[in-house]
C-alpha cells in the first residue's frame, strides 16, 4: 500500500508541476495589454467599401503591378493620371520608377464596352516610347473599371499615335504576365 501512495503523490505532484510551468512559461504577463501598433486592416468595415486601383511600373526586371487603396472603383482616364504622377516614396523605395517620360503630356482615354481607346501624343514607331512604357501604360488601362466587365487580359486597348494621320489604331491586350501583347 505505500508503494501505491508514493505513486499516487508522484503523480499529483507532477501534474502540479505541469499546471505550475504551464500556466507561467506560456509568454503571458501580468502587465496588461500593450500597443503594439495600428489595428489590423484589410478587411472592410460593414457598410463600406474598398477599392483598389492596378498601375504597372517599371523595375529593374521589367514592369511590376503595385495596388493602390481608392474609395471608389477608377476609370482608365483616372488610373492613367495616377500612372503619369510616377511611383509614391514608398514604391520609388521598392525599387519601382515610371519610364513613361515627362514629355508625354497628358494620355486621354475613352472607353466602350470591352475596349479602351488610349491617344498617345508620341510615337512607338519612332523610338519615342518603348516596350516598358506601352506595357506600362496598356495594363494600368487594362485593370481598371471597363464597362463589360472582362477580365484584364480580354480588355482591348487601342493605341492612337499623334501625327499618324488617318492610319488605324493598333490594338493589345495586357498580357498575363504585365506586358502589352499584340491580338492576332
Amino acid at each position: 500500500m505505500t508503494h501505491h501512495l508514493r505513486g499516487r503523490r508522484a503523480l499529483r505532484t507532477c501534474a502540479a508541476a505541469l499546471l505550475i510551468a504551464s500556466a507561467t512559461g506560456c509568454g503571458i504577463s501580468a502587465t496588461g495589454p500593450v500597443r503594439a501598433g495600428a489595428p489590423a486592416s484589410g478587411i472592410p468595415q460593414p457598410g463600406t467599401t474598398n477599392s483598389s486601383v492596378r498601375i504597372y511600373f517599371a523595375d529593374p526586371y521589367g514592369v511590376r503591378a503595385v495596388t493602390r487603396p481608392t474609395d471608389r472603383p477608377l476609370d482608365p482616364q483616372q488610373a492613367l493620371d495616377l500612372l503619369l504622377k510616377g511611383p509614391t516614396a514608398a514604391e520609388r523605395e521598392r525599387g519601382l520608377t515610371t519610364q513613361v517620360p515627362p514629355t508625354v503630356g497628358r494620355l486621354t482615354a475613352t472607353t466602350t464596352t470591352g475596349t479602351v481607346d488610349v491617344s498617345i501624343p508620341l510615337q512607338v514607331a519612332t523610338g519615342d516610347l518603348d516596350f516598358t512604357v506601352v506595357s506600362q501604360i496598356v495594363c494600368t488601362a487594362a485593370h481598371a473599371q471597363v464597362p463589360g466587365d472582362r477580365p484584364a487580359t480580354q480588355v482591348h486597348i487601342r493605341i492612337h499615335e499623334s501625327n499618324l494621320g488617318p492610319e488605324e489604331p493598333w490594338t493589345v491586350r495586357c498580357g498575363p504576365n504585365g506586358t502589352a501583347t499584340p491580338i492576332k
